[in-house]
């Protein structure tokens, strides 16, 4: 991927959400934050839940930015002073309209919650001592989202 080293974000977005007991994160493809108040624990790839946005939410200028042919997605994950950085790509063929949830994927795959794919993370590679803070009900989850484009 492109240095991004000299290049500001063309548009970030920030969204909170909330760990949950059945957080454990395993998933090896993908990674997803939920507006779902609830976590079943067959939900393998779900780091947090009650997000206060979904792809559907995500502003008008962040999905144009991000359907960009070879615009990159950097994602981070922080709660308290624990983080984790996610590299990912958009697509012009994203559709960014699932009012629950978002997902980044490892794959090219995508469907309508799907905000980036070619990611260098899932789920099972997020720091785990990140993922067994989100196993509380108390933990909060900010996440940045920010577009490069080339």
């Amino acid at each position: 991927m492109a240095s991004l080293t000299k290049k500001r974000p063309r548009v970030i977005e920030r969204i909170l959400a909330k760990g949950h007991k059945n957080v454990k994160a395993t998933h090896r493809t993908t990674l997803e934050v939920t507006k779902d108040k609830y976590l079943t624990p067959r939900g393998d790839c779900i780091i947090a839940i009650s997000a206060n946005k979904a792809a559907s939410d995500l502003s008008e200028s962040f999905k144009y930015y991000l359907k960009k042919p070879g615009s990159i997605l950097v994602v981070v994950l922080r709660s308290g002073t624990l983080q984790d950085t996610v590299v990912a790509r958009g697509s012009p063929n994203l559709l960014l309209s699932s009012p629950r949830s978002i997902v980044i994927r490892k794959s090219r795959y995508i469907d309508e919650r799907t905000i980036a794919i070619e990611a260098n993370k899932a789920a099972i590679d997020i720091n785990r001592e990140l993922i067994r803070k989100l196993k509380s009900r108390e933990a909060t989850l900010e996440i940045l989202l920010m577009v490069f484009t080339i």
